[in-house]
């Protein structure tokens, strides 16, 4: 790690503990690849770890959709480190003011059965498939501090721990086997009323893309996606940002359904 790759996460994690808003990265500070992206994540989240974060329950994976790539002058998804601590489980009451700006995104969760191994090469969709336990509907609790969408871009996101503030999660199924993940609906509603609906696949073509590439990312960066950590597999619908008062729920067909409300 450079100095000032340790810079930028010092003013990162100072940046969180003053509730200031997101900004882009630009000029000397802004990491040149990637690669030196993720190492200053790994900086920053470090120090939230200090902090009181506590263990790392999993990963997400964002920017899973080709247009969103597009917004953001991305070319492939980017992850982030899922707490302990910011794990919820449904139905959960949510206060806004632990935000500075609240995003829920609703995403197929997966439990891993056991550790992937270091040298078990590329996987996809079908490979992933047998270290894979359980499956469950969850939102994601996006925190994007207030960000200009109009001036982002992947880099910076990442960076900034990929906005994950947290998950909530349904009740985990481990009858999947059987169901058609490309095409298996999904459904929104908001106190109450229908909103929205899609499918599993809108998150990568198939949510276990988003396993079998995280895991490969992990692999590069010497890690390992382990037995009983949740990989959050992107957004099958657009992201709402919820008001006080509202309720939410969100339903996987065959894998039931996961609800928040807000306050």
């Amino acid at each position: 790690m450079s100095e000032s790759e340790r810079q930028l996460a010092d003013r990162l994690f100072a940046e969180h503990r003053g509730r200031k808003p997101f900004s882009r990265l630009q000029g000397a500070s802004r990491p040149a690849t990637m690669e030196a992206g993720y190492r200053v994540q790994d900086l920053l989240n470090e120090r939230f770890a200090e902090a009181g974060r506590g263990p790392i329950a999993g990963y997400k994976i964002g920017l899973t959709s080709e247009k969103i790539r597009q917004m953001c002058n991305a070319h492939e998804p980017i992850s982030g480190v899922i707490y302990q601590s910011t794990v919820h489980r449904s139905p959960a009451a949510l206060n806004l003011a632990d935000f500075m700006h609240l995003g829920l995104e609703f995403e197929l969760a997966v439990e891993m059965a056991r550790d992937v191994p270091p040298d078990s090469g590329p996987l996809d969709a079908e490979s992933v498939r047998d270290f894979i336990a359980a499956c469950m509907p969850a939102f994601e609790l996006i925190d994007d501090r207030n960000a200009d969408f109009g001036d982002l871009d992947a880099l910076s996101i990442m960076v900034d721990n990929s906005w994950c503030g947290g998950i909530v999660l349904g009740e985990a199924r481990v009858d999947w086997q059987q169901l058609n993940l490309k095409t298996n609906p999904v459904a929104m509603s908001l106190n109450g009323e229908f909103v929205e609906n899609g499918v599993t696949g809108d998150a990568m073509g198939h949510p276990f893309e988003s396993v079998a590439w995280v895991a490969g990312l992990l692999a590069g960066q010497g890690k390992q996606l382990r037995a009983g950590m949740i990989v959050m597999t992107g957004s099958t619908l657009a992201t709402r940002f919820p008001q006080a008062g509202e309720e939410y729920r969100y339903e996987v067909e065959s894998l039931g359904s996961v609800s928040a409300t807000l306050a």
